[in-house]
């Protein structure tokens, strides 16, 4: 069975035990697991499709997909028509069926979600160690992505009031991907993305900011660049064979960032620890 049908079947698996509703008092509520489940058959129908599209790597015909599921090929077209309109399976010129583009940002999303439980915990134990938001951003297909935050009421994240595509250049994580890249790809990334005067300390002039970021730091700091009254504090992470991957770090009020830079070594560790972490996922 191909990656995509094994997918598909436990995500049938899935709805098949949790689609289970029952009426009570006019209101729909979940069935406990106890009591006889009422399965959602147009959902069953529409899974044991995709299942069937997903065995035929070559696609298949809607009359082969219908004798294969036992369906009426009138629902299977029904069906395939419905799937088709939500980027489930598509038809090829021959008439052939096939997976539409969907699954694949399933898939996409799917990795992301698997990385973010995996480096979750150790997020929250810096937040908690260091009183501070962590984040923690990829670098991947060129840009810099903001990938998870670790925040709370005590450790409220930075108000990213200017979307990060607009900020790298202000911002420790940004500064600190940057940092890490040949001067090539460097200039490549800062040539696609103007350098926005935020603060009265946001480095604008190209020049100054590539000899700033030609020797990085071991830690790079943001000093009130992206937002007046906010600092940050970045270090690398990178694959064990020294290749970029992206940055940690951390948020906190101005004052506070002495102690933080203080906690550089206890940022270095965290970051080696998500490193071992991805190099067992990515």
């Amino acid at each position: 069975m191909s990656r995509e049908a094994a997918e598909i079947g436990r995500l049938r698996q899935v709805l098949s035990k949790d689609l289970t509703v029952r009426v009570e008092e006019g209101s729909l509520c979940v069935m406990d697991e106890t009591r006889r489940p009422t399965l959602i058959s147009s959902v069953q129908r529409a899974l044991h499709l995709v299942e069937a599209v997903a065995s035929h790597p070559n696609g298949a015909p809607a009359k082969q997909l219908a004798r294969e599921t036992g369906l009426p090929l009138a629902t299977c077209y029904h069906l395939l028509r419905t799937l088709a309109h939500e980027g489930y399976v598509s038809k090829l010129s021959d008439g052939v069926w096939i997976l539409g583009d969907r699954f694949e940002s399933l898939r996409s999303q799917g990795r992301t979600q698997s990385l973010l439980a995996r480096i979750r915990p150790t997020m929250i134990a810096l937040r908690d160690e260091l009183n501070a938001a962590a984040y923690f951003g990829l670098y991947e297909d060129g840009e810099i992505r903001i990938i998870d935050i670790a925040d709370g009421p005590r450790t409220p994240r930075v108000d990213l009031w200017v979307g990060f595509d607009d900020a790298a250049h202000a911002t420790a994580i940004g500064k600190c991907v940057l940092g890490q890249l040949d001067d090539d790809t460097r200039r490549d990334y800062l040539a696609r993305h103007p350098l926005v005067d935020l603060t009265p300390n946001t480095v604008t002039e190209l020049k100054e900011l590539l000899r700033r970021l030609e020797t990085p730091p071991e830690i790079s700091l943001d000093r009130e660049e992206y937002a007046i009254g906010t600092a940050c504090a970045a270090v690398p992470v990178s694959t064990q064979g020294g290749v970029v991957m992206g940055a940690l770090a951390v948020s906190c009020r101005s004052s506070r960032l002495p102690k933080i830079e203080a906690s550089a070594d206890l940022l270095r560790r965290t970051a080696a620890r998500i490193t071992r972490t991805l190099s067992l996922t990515i």
